[in-house]
């Protein structure tokens, strides 16, 4: 093998680990959010134990960053513990909740999501979720992490999904979660202590008792999400570049010869 594609091998797994995907999970990443709950990866199984209010933890995807909202073709994630366990309708019955991170491109940042125990949204889950942007556009958006809600429609009151529809699914790097702004707290989906964040977020947990598990916890599986207009995977544009670069100096050699 030419040392070019050993190179470009090496820069690929790089960006596959800056980008914070896993040989486990290639489209999601388990990380703890708040107060160390337990994370038991099984294969593809994933079990997230919140045995306490304040406890939280996400499994996020950078796969569909830079994509709008409106363009979510798939969302799905599939539970496979007991929620029997739980009163039906209850937040740990129907969880987890759903975060998005969106910016306009001119800076800011906010946390869009919903809440498992709102009635208009218990309707789609199923043992899990199976959604595309249509199932989420009439259903209220609140918006999280962020004071400034003046660049958001309606400065971000009473608002549905659909009128967040062109916002761009992005999460701030880490230095600027470091940095942080008016209303970023705690429970901000990104990882505790390093601030990754992913722009698609299932979240388990939060500081309301009624998210709490017991022993079990939360036993996810096949969470992935798409979109008509994903962005390029990082290994896609090094290889994409160094086509192009080949390309660039088998033209000069030719044109020398």
């Amino acid at each position: 093998m030419k040392p070019r594609f050993l190179l470009i091998g090496f820069l690929c797994a790089i960006a596959l680990t800056i980008s914070g995907i896993s040989p486990a999970h290639a489209d999601f990443t388990a990380y703890g959010i708040r107060n160390n709950p337990a994370i038991n990866v099984t294969g593809s199984n994933i079990e997230f134990v919140i045995v306490e209010p304040g406890q939280k933890a996400g499994l996020g995807s950078n796969d569909i960053n830079g994509a709008t909202l409106g363009s979510i073709t798939k969302l799905h994630i599939d539970r496979i513990d007991d929620v029997g366990r739980f009163t039906p309708g209850s937040g740990p019955a129907v969880a987890p909740y759903l975060n998005f991170w969106i910016t306009d491109g001119s800076g800011h940042f906010a946390v869009v999501a919903n809440e498992p125990s709102n009635p208009d949204f218990q309707p789609l889950y199923k043992g899990g979720y199976d959604l595309s942007f249509a199932d989420l556009s009439n259903k209220v958006a609140k918006v999280y992490e962020n004071s400034d809600k003046s660049w958001l429609p309606k400065n971000g009151t009473g608002l549905t999904f659909q009128d967040l529809a062109n916002f761009t699914i992005l999460a701030p790097a880490a230095a600027q979660l470091a940095a942080g702004w008016d209303g970023l707290g705690t429970g901000a989906p990104r990882e505790f202590q390093t601030n990754a964040a992913y722009g698609v977020n299932w979240v388990f947990g939060d500081t309301l008792s009624n998210y709490v598990t017991d022993q079990e916890g939360y036993r996810v599986t096949g969470a992935l999400v798409s979109a008509s207009a994903p962005v390029p995977e990082p290994c896609t544009m090094l290889l994409l570049g160094s086509g192009l670069a080949g390309i660039a100096a088998y033209r000069r050699k030719f044109k020398k010869a």
